[in-house]
């Protein structure tokens, strides 16, 4: 088996944190560059991570796992880092303009010529989103929970736990982050560190459906 089918082997959602154990500095950076190269379709990158390192920043995290979402809590606050996946609320053409001019300067654009073109074709793909489909904003929550696969694999490989957490009150989180006054809302949140002993989880085989369930050949 392929280091990576191991990796995907072994990981699991974990349920509980040691909060004695933290993720170093360096692998921090090393995350960050895995969110930051996930990929997304057109290339749109219609996120932003907030990452909560602070004992301060897990506990603003926090007040978004209250009420039904409370079993959450423990998992934000006795874990290393917390990231909440942001989606961008507002693609226009002023964002798409952006996106085209980075990737002018890191040299995938030969000219202005096919920058416009770029611009132009982009902007009808985000305007059939927009207009006829009308799913801008659920096309950009997918590219979105394309970063999250990209984080979960990437930080297992790295030998990090995670617990993928989509049971939080999203109004009560984006207010205690102000994301709305920043044109963000969040989508997913992660909990990051290692595993506790008493994580009942780590010691379940893992479960999931035999290929001839789930795959076609064709």
């Amino acid at each position: 088996m392929s280091s990576i089918l191991t990796t995907a082997q072994q990981r699991y959602t974990t349920k509980a944190f040691d909060a004695s154990k933290r993720i170093s500095d360096a692998q921090m950076v090393e995350i960050e560059t895995l969110l930051r190269l996930a990929p997304s379709s057109i290339n749109s990158q219609p996120w932003h991570f907030v990452i909560a390192g602070t004992e301060t920043g897990k506990a603003l995290v926090a007040q978004g796992t209250t009420g039904a979402y409370a079993s959450n809590a423990p998992k934000v606050l006795n874990a290393s880092h917390v990231v909440v996946l942001c989606t961008r609320m507002e693609l226009n053409g002023e964002y798409l303009q952006r996106v085209i001019d980075q990737e002018d300067v890191d040299g995938r654009i030969a000219n202005e010529a096919a920058k416009l073109a770029t611009y132009k074709g982009r902007s009808l793909f985000l305007n059939l989103h927009r207009f006829q489909y009308r799913d801008l904003q659920h096309w950009a929550d997918k590219q979105v929970y394309l970063a999250l696969g990209t984080l979960l694999l990437g930080v297992a490989a790295m030998g990090i736990d995670a617990c993928p957490i989509e049971g939080f009150d999203n109004a009560l989180l984006d207010e205690a982050l102000g994301l709305r006054d920043k044109g963000l809302s969040s989508t997913v949140v992660v909990a990051l560190g290692y595993r506790s002993e008493s994580d009942a989880n780590a010691k379940l085989p893992k479960s999931r459906f035999p290929a001839e369930r789930v795959i076609t050949r064709i």
